[in-house]
């Protein structure tokens, strides 16, 4: 399939001493022949240009032939990022200006002032570039349908980033609406990291009709060239995550470049690597800091600096992973295990941005699985392996907000509205049944909510439409809807109100009262989470729960299969250095190694108490709720647990008794009863039903003028929450919650896969010491609470004594 680029375009191309590449021109043949198309390339390969390279074509005068060019909205561009919007309106204006093509180009997101965005509904531009957030509050208004009708076009940017989350589904909701109002529109889709793309594919294909979607596949580009930084004197870390150890030499490599990008994986590690680099920074060379807790002002200002050349160095976090294009960065640096090759090779595009040209990159482990981890990754980008989250159904709280929208806009059909919903691959598994379940929850918020007026959004006209209970709701919802719910933190107090600190809401929702964790040095009992107060009192015994700060980005399935790979690839242990080869051949010798499909639990006695040790390699959110489950049953057994500790490789738990036979704890029912109780008793499912009810509609977070506090919104919903546990277990947003614990907050799919690996391949090893393969998370034990720095030091004098006794070799 070729395609006649128009000369105008054409040399363009070769006046840059560019040329069009084969997927640039292989995106225009699948639009000229009227497909959707999805098109992965790499970093650099012009995917952005290639994407719009059909709407260019459409307005240039060789292909018009006299004709006027097309009037009304032609392109609608839809990334994740508000800053990438701004950054592609940068780069698309250059080859409109020098071409001389008359497309008009305007960016619309929450930033937006409203008389810009009324205009652009009364007289839009030729191109509008947007995020899918915005886009569905379009779609609200009542000359939507007009104002889409010219469409012919949607580009959908960074598709990985968000298809198979809650703002996929929002896209994906809109992407039918479109498909109603202008079915004549074409999708495209750009990617450089997708796993499975016949899976996006059938996502972006209406009515799941996969032939209609070209795959287009981008030129190779120069290989890029991935080392690993190892200690120059010392030895690889065996705990910790930080990597402190390599600030002397990473300062050394931003000296010996133009512009050094350092990824971290929270924010507290960027601050704390940042911090350091300062410390070090006798040059006093620029370096700047970039994350999403900072202000905008903030971030704007390190991101103009960067386009200007003005940095020697940036640490950030995943929010610079995406597309915005900075040209003159010369190295990428990972600290800390890249967690996935996808995500590696996102990062590694943010250097050199050019496709002939290698990208370089410098992963820093931050231990010793890390260091496996790192290697895994680099393997896997090197055989041109990616991954990535899997598709799930679509949300029912985010289909409930698409239907308010919907009568925002005018009166619908409920059958005509299903049928649309239904052409999405995400909703195509809403029967009839779940409809009227969604429609009813729109029109009264529910059987147990009906008498509220309040929850009155929608009714049903004498002509069978559905339409707004009152005008003033369109207003309400506009103001309200969206999908990311910021998540809260927590204030740590005793019942008297003295304050201890604040520790993430995600982990504060996993405990139930009586649960004890250790936070501020001290042992404390959970007595209740209320508003968003974590009640405590000193604990009397030790405590069990590890506290942690700090988002933890999971170990993807594929990265940990090449990890468990490497154990048992005794022939490639070579290549390693000599510290990591010989905990290894120790453990090897001293215990065994995990081979792929095998699930080893290693128990051994330890400073007066028995440890149990699982290596899953299921990732840290499964490892840690399974150890809540863990300590349930073993109370339940009488083995008297004293506590856990996670990370993504392994799982330690320990307790006044051994563990011999470990097989039981493990059995697969402890995903029905125990899972459920866990649940319920903790704060988990209410904190998944706050979310699930904001983006629901249910509870709004403003009213004209004013904004409600966190406390107010976490209020609002636990008194909805209460009265629906009660009175309807089953409400729609009920099930929406236990959806949301299952998958996001608890992972319990990987859950899921590990105890079947126990059912069939668990091998328990009893030992007389701690094994080597077990002190990496051993020396995490108590370190959580602590800020990085602290935690990194505390776990250097912690790791030499446990190491001493693992690598005996009597």
């Amino acid at each position: 399939m070729t395609a006649q680029v128009p000369p105008e375009i054409a040399r363009w191309f070769a006046q840059r001493g560019w040329r069009v590449r084969r997927h640039q021109a292989g995106m225009l043949a699948a639009d000229d022949a009227g497909l959707h198309a999805l098109l992965t390339a790499d970093t650099g390969a012009g995917k952005t240009l290639a994407g719009f390279l059909p709407t260019l074509a459409a307005f240039a005068p060789s292909r018009l032939d006299g004709a006027p060019p097309p009037e009304g909205l032609h392109t609608l561009y839809v990334s994740p990022l508000k800053a990438l919007a701004h950054d592609v309106q940068r780069n698309l204006l250059a080859p409109i200006e020098e071409i001389g093509l008359p497309i008009r180009v305007e960016t619309r997101s929450g930033d937006t002032p409203s008389d810009r965005k009324a205009r652009q509904r009364a007289r839009p531009p030729h191109v509008l570039l947007t995020t899918p957030e915005s886009l569905s509050l379009l779609l609200s208004y009542p000359e939507s349908a007009q104002l889409f009708a010219t469409l012919q076009r949607v580009v959908i940017d960074e598709v990985h980033a968000f298809a198979t989350g809650k703002r996929g589904d929002l896209l994906a909701l809109a992407l039918a609406r479109l498909n109603a109002m202008a079915p004549q529109a074409r999708r495209a889709a750009l990617s450089a990291t997708v796993a499975d793309p016949e899976a996006f594919r059938a996502w972006l294909a209406p009515w799941g009709e996969i032939d209609r979607v070209a795959m287009v596949i981008g030129e190779a580009g120069a290989p890029p060239e991935v080392d690993i930084l190892l200690p120059v004197e010392e030895r690889v870390p065996w705990g910790g995550h930080a990597a402190a150890w390599a600030v002397p030499q990473l300062y050394d490599a931003i000296k010996a470049n133009r512009t050094t990008l350092i990824f971290t994986n929270t924010r507290f590690l960027a601050e704390y690597i940042f911090q350091l680099l300062w410390d070090a920074n006798e040059d006093t060379l620029p370096i700047g800091i970039h994350h999403g807790s900072l202000s905008k002002e903030a971030r704007r200002k390190v991101e103009g600096a960067m386009a200007r050349g003005e940095l020697r160095a940036l640490v950030a976090t995943a929010s610079l992973d995406l597309g915005v294009d900075w040209g003159d960065i010369d190295l990428v640096v990972q600290m800390g295990a890249p967690k996935g090759s996808s995500r590696l090779l996102q990062r590694i595009g943010r250097a050199n941005h050019r496709l002939d040209q290698p990208s370089r990159a410098l992963l820093v482990p931050g231990n010793r699985f890390e260091f496996l981890e790192a290697t895994a990754a680099r393997d896997a980008v090197e055989a041109g392996q990616r991954d990535g989250e899997d598709f799930r159904p679509g949300g029912l709280d985010v289909l409930a907000q698409h239907v308010m929208g919907t009568a925002c806009a005018g009166p619908f059909d409920e059958a005509a509205l299903l049928a649309e919903v239904r052409s999405s691959a995400a909703y195509a598994w809403v029967d009839d049944g779940v409809w009227a379940r969604v429609l009813e929850f729109v029109a009264t918020g529910g059987y147990a909510l009906r008498a509220y007026d309040k929850f009155r959004r929608i009714v049903r006209a004498r002509d069978g439409t559905w339409r707004l209970a009152h005008p003033e709701m369109a207003a309400r919802h506009r103001l309200n809807a969206g999908i990311i719910v910021d998540a809260e933190m927590l204030d740590v107090r005793f019942r008297n109100g003295r304050s201890l600190g604040k520790v993430e809401e995600n982990f504060g929702a996993t405990l139930r009262p009586g649960d004890t964790f250790r936070f501020a040095g001290m042992d404390l009992a959970v007595e209740a989470l209320k508003d968003l107060d974590l009640i405590v009192r000193a604990a009397k015994r030790s405590a069990q729960i590890p506290s942690y700060m700090g988002a933890r980005m999971p170990l993807t399935t594929h990265l940990a299969g090449r990890v468990r790979a490497m154990l048992t690839d005794r022939a490639g242990w070579a290549r390693f250095p000599d510290d990591v080869r010989e905990w290894l051949e120790m453990q090897d010798w001293r215990s065994r190694l995990p081979p792929p499909g095998e699930l080893l639990c290693e128990s051994f006695p330890f400073q007066g108490r028995h440890y149990s040790v699982f290596y899953p390699f299921e990732g840290w959110n499964a490892h840690q709720s399974l150890g809540m489950l863990l300590t349930r049953r073993m109370e339940t057994q009488g083995l008297s647990p004293m506590g856990f500790v996670a990370n993504d490789y392994a799982l330690a738990v320990w307790g006044l008794k051994p563990v011999r036979d470990p097989a039981t704890l493990l059995s697969p029912d402890i995903l029905g009863d125990e899972f459920t109780g866990w649940v319920q008793d903790s704060y988990l499912l209410r904190r998944a039903f706050r979310e699930v009810a904001v983006i629901g509609g249910l509870v709004e977070r403003q009213h004209p003028g004013k904004r409600k506090s966190g406390r107010q919104v976490t209020f609002s919903t636990d008194l909805i929450y209460d009265v629906l546990r009660k009175h309807e277990p089953d409400h729609l947003l009920i099930q929406a919650a236990w959806a949301d614990a299952r998958a996001r907050m608890t992972d319990v799919g990987r859950l899921g896969d590990l105890l079947d690996r126990a059912a069939g391949q668990l091998v328990h090893v009893e030992l007389d010491r701690v094994s080597p393969l077990a002190v990496p998370v051993l020396v995490m034990i108590g370190s959580e609470s602590l800020p990085a720095g602290s935690a990194d030091d505390a776990l250097l004098v912690e790791a030499e004594s446990l190491a001493a006794a693992a690598m005996r070799g009597d």
